[in-house]
């Protein structure tokens, strides 16, 4: 189905969301269409925090909004979704969008296996309609699907466009870049390479892909390292967890922007508790790189000053490998809890792979390499 056909039929003039991959023609349609527009267009933290927008958005027009994100973000916004957009509490209508990830019978990475097979469930068990767009989907089905949903929206009730593999299309792509030169990967090498035999923890996405096969080709083994391949923006709070039980060991927390904005309560949790131990390391490239490309808010805040704030000893930003590699000794030195903001380019390689070890082979090497300290 045409990207265009989806969102004329239904009908709505705001949008807001978390990017995602099996969404990647709506995200370029909205992109190429409104740009970053607070009236039209809005990426948001994570998706509780959109589906608050829209209730803003309905608030203040009496108009149905469109919440877009990956069946991961139904987490977050299962508690607005039942206390805030109910129509046994405000009864706010809003149309979600929906990629499914792991649908069952459809291969995926382990992270998105479980969230498949319970994707519908969820929205049964919060009372949202929902409707799955498949590749055969007709332009005809939509609109009579549509004309259903309307009543159910004038009724104060929500509804769901669940999206599969390949379902939508676009006829333009947009492409994402910045200014900075540094690149992610060649980041990480240098970060492993300081850490040495260091516990470490690294976010959801490419920067843990990118970890994997650096110690791939450096013959080192991945016992030391917990690839958090979900659980987006709670890498932090695992790498706090692990610094304050094994205070013997320096830890490293391999961050990225759209994970930190997700969840930045995190940072204030992390900087009251202030591990000695734990350097918190921010690669901010101010993209959803992983699903595409599209732009996060962390180019235009500022980070350091807000783990300042939040109560972070020393904190600082980089942007040449000179100033990372001696960011990186001081800290390793330090006995003070450390925040460095590295920038970063969007990109990375095309033959990037993917960990060949599972999820539970990962837990258990790193819960048996944690016994040394």
């Amino acid at each position: 189905m045409k990207v265009e056909n989806l969102v004329k039929i239904i009908g709505a003039d705001f949008y807001t969301g978390v990017p995602d991959s099996l969404l990647r023609p709506l995200c370029d349609y909205l992109m190429n269409r409104y740009g970053i527009d607070p009236e039209h267009h809005i990426i948001g933290a994570n998706e509780g925090n959109c589906a608050a927008l829209a209730a803003g958005y309905h608030l203040a027009t009496g108009k149905h909004p469109v919440v877009y994100m990956q069946n991961s973000g139904e987490g977050n916004i299962i508690n607005p979704a039942a206390s805030l957009l109910n129509d046994r509490v405000y009864a706010i209508p809003v149309i979600f969008i929906i990629g499914w990830r792991g649908e069952p019978g459809v291969h995926d990475e382990p992270q998105h296996v479980y969230q498949g097979t319970v994707t519908v469930r969820l929205l049964e068990d919060m009372g949202i309609q929902s409707f799955i767009i498949g590749k055969d989907t007709t332009d005809d089905q939509l609109e009579a699907v549509m004309a259903e949903f309307r009543t159910l929206l004038a009724a104060g009730k929500d509804v769901a466009f669940v999206i599969r593999k390949g379902a939508l299309s676009c006829d333009s792509k947009v492409s994402y870049k910045n200014n900075s030169i540094m690149t992610r990967e060649e980041i990480i090498r240098h970060i492993a390479g300081i850490s040495g035999g260091d516990p470490v923890v690294s976010t959801t996405g490419k920067a843990s892909r990118e970890l994997f096969e650096i110690r791939e080709a450096n013959g080192q083994g991945h016992q030391r390292d917990f690839l958090t391949v979900g659980s987006m923006g709670h890498s932090s709070s695992i790498a706090l967890g692990v610094a304050i039980h094994k205070p013997n060991a320096k830890v490293w927390c391999v961050d990225g922007d759209g994970a930190l904005l997700m969840h930045m309560g995190s940072m204030a949790v992390v900087g009251a508790n202030k591990p000695g131990n734990l350097v918190h390391i921010v690669i901010n490239n101010g993209a959803h790189e992983t699903v595409g490309g599209m732009p996060t808010v962390a180019g235009e805040i500022d980070l350091v000053g807000i783990a300042k704030a939040c109560g972070y000893p020393w904190t600082v930003s980089v942007d040449t490998f000179e100033k990372l590699d001696r960011e990186l000794e001081e800290a390793k030195n330090r006995n003070e809890l450390t925040f460095i903001e590295v920038k970063c380019s969007i990109g990375a390689r095309p033959d990037l792979g993917r960990p060949t070890t599972t999820a539970l082979e990962n837990k258990k090497n790193f819960m048996e390499y944690l016994k040394r300290f």
